[in-house]
């Protein structure tokens, strides 16, 4: 789900049922036009890095310019280094793993794990990955197909057209089941690269993230609205976490309101051009959650319960950043709130209310001082909501940040979690991070102190980073196979003082049997083999 900017001029306004029909496309592919600075700055707030280690022609110390995509789930904290294939193809129907670039011998297929390139056009990049990811890959990197403006030896060279900037590499809605990073490489790159590989040369790339991590403190802060499913799964499931990192991690929420007045919800006359989507005349908006201006959660109702949010955590979470009793109250509210017929009861809030430990009379206050969400004033709360989103440009919802670098792929309290504890300056991570921050199932382990799953590792140079199911860790197979060679050596050792032992058993009975006993006169026990009495000896 895109926004931006609240999708509605006063003229279409003037007619909310063809507003709500027709317009709200139109007005979602505006919302990207206008975005694209602030989303290219949020993409690039995360650290990361796009590396070619083999050939050594093609690496550069500073690594690639790429764009970093908005869906799949990065390794924060790790890399992925693989074999880099060329499909040689856009990538969006019939996926033949034998052909590409280099060729192997009897056309076997791309050997997992490996990283594929992919040209851009065609299809939407969700499915391009998608279909990489479907084929064993573990990370996927797009070559653009077009050059920039700002690069004339490109334009010259390869090209008459041009784009004035890369494209956001967006989530076109069916991305949450995308599990690998991608990044989009620019043309004249990218074909360098390609180069190399259809030369039939092997081709090894890097990709790493990394979270800024200034000291033993982490910030995390969330957009969302109280209607977005993704976001009332994670609010419902995060709490322990939250409580188990305690105040070494200061949690921010920021609930999403939409600029009426910027985008003339009040008309020239005063009115609310918007009808049941905005609050205060008109000022602060959001989308109506079931499309039916007449009936159920309208936009005005999401705007008031969001306020009641931002109230909330002022006066219970603000202080020591963890906020146990927002989260409570979130939980309680979903639980049994959110519905149509309940969404807005005011015996409901207070059974929220009360279940959360909340403070009914001071919440009712908070809103009100802040200007309240019925006359034709500002709100200043809300005010202040907008211009948070604006500034930090989010463009997506929910949009999840740690350590102000944005957080790709689906929002899960695991995900969340791991780049929390990815967060920390090393050696300062709290006790709940060594215990839990690799485990697969984070909820699991914190509720019951033992890692159910196996750890994954983030600095590993494989699939994503990851542990796949069914396998073992590198420490966990490190240490059996020290206990395999010391058990072996020690039973070794034995069986060679034993072997030993009964050598010197063997020969000390040899002797024993063949070399007869001191005569009784004292006469030398050799003698024997020698002449005696005139007889013959025994060795001559």
């Amino acid at each position: 789900k895109i926004v931006c900017v609240f999708p509605f001029s006063a003229s279409t306004c003037r007619s909310i049922k063809i507003m709500m029909t027709k317009f709200l496309p139109l007005g979602l592919a505006a919302t990207l036009l206008a975005s694209t600075q602030a989303a290219d700055s949020a993409t690039r707030s995360v650290t990361s890095r796009l590396m070619v280690h083999i050939p050594h022609s093609l690496f550069r110390d500073q690594g690639y310019e790429h764009r970093e995509a908005l869906f799949g789930t990065p390794p924060y904290g790790g890399s992925i280094a693989q074999t880099l294939y060329y499909a040689d193809s856009e990538l969006c129907d019939n996926v033949d793993p034998t052909k590409g670039f280099p060729t192997r011998e009897g056309n076997t297929p791309w050997q997992a794990p490996f990283i594929l390139m992919v040209d851009r056009g065609g299809c939407t990049f969700v499915k391009k990955v998608r279909n990489a990811q479907r084929a064993g890959a573990a990370g996927v990197i797009i070559a653009d197909n077009v050059c920039l403006c700002t690069d004339p030896e490109c334009k010259n060279e390869f090209s008459t057209t041009c784009e004035t900037s890369e494209p956001i590499m967006a989530d076109d809605g069916s991305g949450s089941d995308i599990s690998i990073p991608s990044f989009l490489i620019f043309k004249r790159d990218a074909d360098l690269i390609k180069t190399e590989l259809k030369n039939n040369s092997p081709v090894q790339l890097e990709m790493s993230w990394s979270l800024p991590s200034p000291d033993d403190t982490v910030e995390y802060d969330l957009w969302t609205v109280p209607t977005d499913p993704l976001s009332k799964t994670f609010m419902q499931n995060f709490r322990p976490l939250a409580n188990a990192l305690g105040t070494h991690a200061q949690f921010t929420p920021h609930m999403y309101i939409y600029d009426g007045q910027r985008t003339h919800c009040i008309g020239n006359d005063g009115a609310n051009y918007c009808y049941t989507l905005c609050t205060n005349n008109g000022r602060y908006c959001a989308t109506d959650p079931d499309n039916d201006l007449d009936k159920g959660i309208s936009g005005a109702d999401v705007v008031k319960e969001s306020l009641r949010r931002i109230c909330i955590w002022k006066y219970y979470g603000e202080e020591d950043g963890v906020g146990d009793p927002w989260w409570a109250y979130v939980s309680e509210f979903t639980a049994r709130c959110d519905t149509p017929e309940y969404f807005m009861h005011d015996d409901c809030i207070n059974d929220a209310y009360q279940h959360a430990g909340i403070d009914a009379d001071a919440i009712s206050k908070c809103m009100r001082d802040s200007g309240g969400t019925e006359g034709d004033n500002d709100n200043s709360y809300l005010k202040m909501a907008i211009s948070s989103q604006s500034e930090r440009g989010v463009v997506v919802l929910p949009s999840a940040f740690v350590n102000n670098a944005a957080i790709r792929g689906k929002l899960s309290s695991s995900s969340i979690f791991h780049a929390i504890c990815a967060g920390f300056a090393e050696g300062t991570e709290p006790d709940i991070c060594n215990s839990c921050g690799r485990c697969p199932d984070a909820i699991g382990c914190v509720n019951s102190g033992v890692c159910a799953g196996t750890p994954y590792n983030p600095a590993a140079r494989g699939a994503g980073g990851s542990t796949p199911a069914g396998t073992v860790s590198t420490h966990t197979f490190a240490f059996w196979m020290l206990f395999v060679v010391a058990a072996f050596g020690g039973v070794g050792y034995w069986h060679y003082n034993k072997t030993r032992e009964d050598m010197r058993e063997q020969v000390r009975g040899i002797l024993a049997e063949y070399m007869p006993l001191e005569d009784q006169d004292g006469g030398n026990p050799m003698d024997f083999a020698g002449s005696k009495s005139g007889t013959v000896p025994l060795f001559s």
